[in-house]
């Protein structure tokens, strides 16, 4: 969102005035975003959960509660915002503040890989750099066809949608541990119509999976060590614990995944793994894997690729 720097009322201009009636002055969306951004800043949140700043975030907030499109926002800003829309964003806006709740959890909705999906609290909130890799296929990386794909911890289920979308020719399979964030993961898989080429599996990583090989295997699993937990901000504590803590150095999940991948990688397959802050642990912890650490024109980092024949050549303890 690119918007004019210019200073415009706070909420404290807003008043109600006897019987509940709302007496708020004329404010176009674009000032009305200035406005919220300005009381986001000044309660110095914490971004990170789709977006990375007041002004983006507050956006976020007035487009979606009133079903703006993003793609014209330049007429968008323009138009005057009702007394009735200004009260409700206000609440929400107030919430955002006070109980320091992500957004998507507010408005209940993530974007990734440019669609819009359903979240709650069950759920971590989609905000994952392979949503590049998903937008260009893995090229070059993944094997010139994809018949089965496989998305290790799934959350809510926005990754394994996003390659279905991507690959529509391939069968997904999605596993969580977490039966509430499956149930999740389902209200995607019908929004984006996919039930009949994408099945959910409750399964700790692979263990409750079939013996099945996949030209693709991805995984977003937990990877937040011991410290890093102890840091978290605000906002991030009201994500589901079980998304995010991964003991003492992060590993205990990619350690596993490493273990049992290659068994369920066919020969050309590739594995794709985020573990972001621990990506300096995994390599300490194994100093002789071929890691291969993706880049993004977008940001982000810690993300490794690994194909079946890597997978081979070092001890996964």
């Amino acid at each position: 969102m690119y918007l004019r720097e210019q200073a415009f009322p706070s909420s404290e201009f807003y008043r109600a005035l006897p019987g509940g009636v709302i007496d708020l002055p004329p404010m176009r969306v674009a000032e009305f975003i200035e406005d919220i951004a300005l009381r986001f800043g000044e309660a110095e949140l914490c971004f990170g959960h789709g977006t990375d700043n007041a002004l983006d975030e507050a956006a976020w907030l007035v487009f979606s509660a009133l079903g703006l499109d993003h793609a014209d926002a330049e007429a968008a800003y323009a138009l005057s915002v009702d007394a009735r829309h200004r009260d409700r964003i206000d609440r929400l806006a107030a919430r955002r503040i006070d109980e320091r709740l992500p957004l998507a959890y507010l408005l209940n909705e993530a974007w990734f890989a440019g669609r819009r999906f359903y979240v709650d609290e069950r759920v971590l909130v989609p905000r994952s750099p392979i949503a590049e890799l998903i937008d260009s296929r893995f090229a070059p990386f993944a094997p010139p066809v994809v018949e089965r794909a496989l998305d290790v911890g799934t959350g809510s289920g926005c990754i394994a949608v996003a390659i279905a979308l991507a690959f529509p020719g391939a069968t997904v399979d999605a596993a969580d541990v977490s039966a509430d964030a499956l149930a999740v993961a389902a209200a995607n898989v019908e929004r984006f119509q996919l039930e009949d080429r994408l099945k959910l599996w409750q399964s700790d990583l692979f263990a409750g999976l079939p013996e099945r090989r996949y030209q693709l295997i991805v995984s977003n699993p937990p990877y937040v060590d011991r410290v890093d937990m102890s840091d978290l901000p605000q906002e991030f504590r009201h994500e589901p614990e079980i998304g995010l803590r991964a003991g003492p150095d992060g590993l205990d999940c990619v350690a596993r995944i490493l273990a049992d991948a290659s068994r369920f990688l066919t020969d050309d397959g590739i594995l794709v793994c985020e573990v972001g802050n621990s990506q300096p642990a995994l390599e300490a912890r194994y100093p002789d894997a071929p890691f291969l650490w993706l880049e993004f024109e977008s940001g982000g980092e810690g993300v490794f690729l690994l194909d079946k024949a890597g997978l081979e050549t070092f001890v996964i303890d």
